[in-house]
This record gives structure tokens, sequence and C-alpha cells, in this order.
């Protein structure tokens, strides 16, 4: 297969050394050219994925050399880039969408918001517990390819697919993007949580509800309920919100430990998807008349309207009322 992974940052450079391990041909399409040569003449990305060494069928490639005769096209770019980067995209591509959040401003899921920018186009996503630098290193995992059309996330499935990356199919394209993005705020209270020293306890009951509001807005969304308790929810959630080499994990844990939002996004140097998405997440809480009060929280100490112990107590405080299933969810 020829691929093309338009985004040379940490998780698009880990997804093209995990394809060209499995004898893809790949392109690596970068927007800064000073990091594209360097990256040509170490065989290395030094900046976002140090100590990996890119395989010989890996060719790193400014985003306007991106092949139009492509298999498949892997958007691998920070969510709020993901429209302008489908100018780089041939109409007739099948599209694999691994980025994980909304858009901003519009709230829309990143698969309908490339469907409109290139028509015609077959569009799909992957998602799951994968961090970039444990999925190069062959630690084993898995995820899930979500296409409209059965054989598309077949094909697409056999790239991927190794000894070490154990990849499902299904077909709630809605369901996966939308666990894959709102898992990444959870991940950001579980790090505040740490960072005010709270135990376990405290941690696993933000989780458990705050899964249940994210299944309840998916399920208002289109989505399917199992989605969320399967590897793009549960899995996924577990992973990032444990982890500190997640990026929204770090800055809930700096959040908690009291340090200003800016200070800890300078400290990580990348994208935290969760920022931008907890503006989106209430956005659309709001507009399908679902409570997201662990959402909100987030949202609040992220514009500096709470602090997180403030945040933790108003969730404590709330009216005592019967644990609901998903799809009994208020609305």
């Amino acid at each position: 297969m020829r691929v093309v992974v338009l985004g040379a940052g940490s998780w698009g450079t880990a997804l093209a050394i995990l394809l060209a391990r499995n004898g893809a041909e790949v392109h690596l399409a970068g927007r800064d050219l000073d990091e594209i040569d360097t990256m040509r003449l170490r065989r290395e990305n030094a900046r976002y994925l140090p100590g990996f060494a890119l395989p010989a069928e890996v060719r790193v490639i400014p985003l306007a050399d991106s092949p139009a005769d492509a298999d498949l096209a892997v958007i691998a770019v920070p969510a709020k880039a993901v429209r302008e980067i489908c100018a780089f995209v041939a109409p007739s591509a099948t599209i694999l969408v691994s980025s994980k959040g909304l858009e901003a401003g519009s709230g829309a899921i990143l698969t309908e918001v490339v469907a409109e920018a290139v028509p015609g186009a077959e569009v799909g996503v992957i998602s799951g517990p994968n961090l970039a630098v444990e999925l190069v290193r062959g630690i084993p995992t898995v995820a899930v390819v979500a296409f409209p059309r059965e054989e598309t996330a077949e094909r697409v499935r056999g790239a991927f697919m190794s000894r070490t990356y154990r990849v499902y199919i299904g077909s709630d394209i809605v369901g996966v993007e939308l666990a894959g993005a709102l898992k990444n705020v959870l991940a950001i209270g579980a790090g505040m949580i740490d960072g005010l020293g709270y135990g376990d306890n405290t941690k696993g009951a933000m989780l458990a509800r705050g899964l249940h509001e994210m299944a309840c807005l998916g399920v208002h969304m289109g989505a399917r309920l199992e989605t969320f308790f399967g590897i793009a929810g549960v899995g996924d959630l577990f992973a990032t919100a444990n982890s500190r080499l997640s990026r929204n994990y770090r800055v809930g844990l700096g959040l908690g430990e009291g340090k200003p939002l800016a200070r800890v996004l300078e400290s990580i140097g990348q994208v935290a998807e969760g920022v931008p998405t907890s503006e989106a997440a209430v956005m659309l809480a709001k507009r399908h008349h679902v409570e997201t009060p662990i959402f909100e929280a987030v949202h609040g100490v992220l514009r500096e309207h709470l602090r997180p112990l403030e945040a933790v107590d108003r969730l404590m405080e709330r009216m005592p009322k019967h644990e609901s299933f998903a799809m009994e969810c208020p609305s």
C-alpha cells in the first residue's frame, strides 16, 4: 500500500514508522521545511519522537509534495489544522482521520470536516489507547478503524495490523470520534485530581461519571452506546487518564499543582487537544440539552473561572440523584 501521512508530529511519525514496518511505502508530509530537512538527514524525528529511526520505506516530504495517487491518506495533525490540511489530499482518496479533537467554533467531528472539505472522498477514523512512544516501542495495544463500508475498513486494517497492534473494525464513526476527542477533557480532570493529591477513589469516581456524560452526549449525537464501553471509549480513556506520557494528563497535573495554564502548555511544547475540546464539548452539551457537570468543571478551570479545588467541591456538593444508565440521561 502507498500511504501519505499528513502531519510530522509525534503521532504522525509513529504511524509512519508502524506502516513502514508493515511493508507500506510511506510519505511523511510536514509543514516545517527546516525540520523536514533535519529528519531526512538524521532519519529521526528528534523534536517530537526522538530515539526511533525512520525505516527506509519512509520518505519525508513537504506537504506541497504530497502524492496525489496514494492509496490512503492519514490525517495526523492537531484538530485546528484538519480543515486546512485537506487542501493537500486528492479528492478521490481514501482518508483516515487519526487526529483526536473537535473543530473549534462548530464543534463538528473531524470526519465531517474532512468530508465537507474533500467531497467525494471516503472518510473514516482510527482511535484507541495509542500513546505514540509505546506504539513505536512495539508494546502491545489495540485500535478500532471505522468506515461506512466494511470492505474499506478491512483494507485499512490490513495496513496497520501487526503482531503488537491489533486492529478491530466498526462502523460507528460518530461514536469512535467523540470518544477519542472527549476522553482528552476527562484526562485533564484526572491529572488535576492527582495534582491536588487526592487518591484513586476520587479519580475513579470522576472517570466513571465522566464516562457517563461522554456516553450521554454521544448517544444524543447519534453514536452507539456500546462504542463508549469499548476500545475507543473506556480503553482510550484509561490510558490517557493514567499515563504521564499523555499531554492532557500532564496539563491537568500541572493545574492541580497550582501552575498557570500558559506555563503548563509551554512546558509540554505540543498541542494538548483536551484544552480546546473542552470548549466544544460544553457547547455541544448545551446544544443537545445534556447535563455534563464534569466537563463544565474542567472547562471552568481551563478558562480560569474556577480553581481545581473549587471545581471538585462544586461537584461533590451537587444534589444527590439516582445513577442512571446512559440511555436514560437527562435531556
